[in-house]
């Protein structure tokens, strides 16, 4: 008895069992049900696999070189340096070509300084005094250009006077540039070489055309629609593309973002994934205007005269920082994906099924009904038998009543 019940349980195993489906005549419940069907079956059509290409492996991971070129001269004539002439190597920083660069459109120079005291800028707030005892000597000057000496300069005994400090002097001069130095600076052209490779799919390329027309790129410049492989670019255009003007950047310096975007469908062949720019100004925001915009840095250049003795001369220059960065994604079709997608799909539907059962079952006015019809109760053999046993106990009592 014990081998023959387990043994039908196992073989219980390999049983099949099936839904048992009600077929409800409610209109307003199929229409709902249809509208869920189609918009679930919308949603995953049109969102899931044509708009987000649901179907494809993606590869994010996006490998990518930058080198950088820029062309242009221009001629100053300033009172500290007389007639200059401007190359790449004087105006860009760093030289080497990397992907974040300084070109330089404004400066301004404080020449021939030279070791000694001299009195610190009554700009500088640390630096002022009334005597002696506001200049400790040997105290360095917050935010100035040196340290105390230890006497306090003035004009008069009722004014306010700055600390005599020890430094390089004459020191900085202090004013705001009224306009460009460099005025054809928007003319300069940057050469952007950039190489990408998505290693899950081994794929490559580069934002330069290819082709053996070794003249291409000498007389090319970057247009959307007519040369989006030629990567040369005017720097006019650049600041013009970012929605501003070059001259109001130039003369304080400011801050560009120029991305490199690759969003590449592999299954529409190499020939179909090109690079996308955009230009966007990042030291500053339109909403929110602050006094700290622009961007300048100053650096010295050395040198010693016939008696040996050390000078310098010091520049503040102001300029356009780039930012070039690169993004990408790169997708290719995958059953796997596309699997994971249609059974997500199935299971919505599953899921608009069950809102329906609750609404009909219990939303509706005939909703006891439905359950009734839904929900079979059914007891098992053992109770069944109990109560069989039950009546038959009473039918004996009876038919001895009966009989006595």
């Amino acid at each position: 008895m014990a081998g023959s019940f387990f043994t039908g349980r196992f073989l219980n195993l390999f049983d099949y069992k099936t839904k048992k489906f009600i077929v409800a005549k409610n209109k307003r419940v199929g229409v709902l049900y249809r509208l869920i069907q189609l918009s679930i079956i919308g949603y995953i059509i049109g969102w899931v696999f044509v708009s987000k290409k649901g179907y494809q492996e993606t590869d994010e991971a996006i490998q990518s070189s930058v080198i950088t070129k820029l062309k242009g001269v221009s001629v100053t004539n300033t009172t500290e340096s007389g007639r200059l002439v401007w190359g790449p190597e004087d105006y860009v920083i760093p030289p080497q070509g990397e992907a974040v660069l300084f070109v330089v459109t404004n400066s301004l120079e404080t020449p021939n300084q030279k070791l000694g005291h001299c009195a610190e800028s009554f700009k500088v707030l640390d630096g002022h005094c009334r005597d002696g005892d506001d200049c400790e000597e040997g105290k360095m000057v917050v935010a100035g250009n040196g340290f105390m000496s230890g006497r306090c300069l003035r004009k008069d005994e009722n004014s306010t006077g700055t600390c005599e400090i020890y430094g390089w002097c004459p020191i900085e001069r202090k004013f705001k540039p009224q306009g460009p130095l460099l005025t054809n600076a928007e003319n300069f052209t940057i050469y952007i070489k950039n190489f990408i490779h998505f290693p899950k799919f081994t794929f490559s390329k580069s934002n330069v055309l290819e082709t053996t027309d070794d003249s291409y790129l000498k007389k090319c410049r970057f247009e959307e629609e007519l040369h989006p492989y030629c990567p040369i670019f005017r720097l006019g255009d650049i600041t013009r593309s970012a929605g501003y003007n070059f001259q109001d950047i130039a003369t304080f310096g400011g801050s560009i973002g120029i991305m490199i975007e690759w969003y590449c469908d592999l299954d529409k062949g190499y020939s179909n994934c090109h690079p996308q720019y955009r230009f966007t100004r990042l030291d500053i925001s339109v909403s929110n205007k602050t006094i700290a915009t622009g961007f300048n840095f100053r650096h010295a250049r050395y040198f010693k005269n016939a008696a040996g003795e050390s000078y310098r001369s010091l520049f503040k220059v102001y300029g356009i920082r780039f930012n070039i960065m690169v993004h990408g994604k790169a997708g290719k079709f995958s059953v796997i994906p596309t699997f994971i997608n249609v059974a997500s799909g199935l299971a919505l539907m599953g899921a608009g099924a069950f809102f329906c059962d609750m609404v009909l079952l219990y939303l509706m006015k005939k909703g006891d009904s439905y359950r009734e019809r839904k929900f079979e109760g059914s007891k098992n053999k053992k109770s069944r038998s109990e109560e069989d046993g039950v009546e038959d106990r009473k039918g004996a009592t009876e038919q001895d009543n009966l009989t006595s």
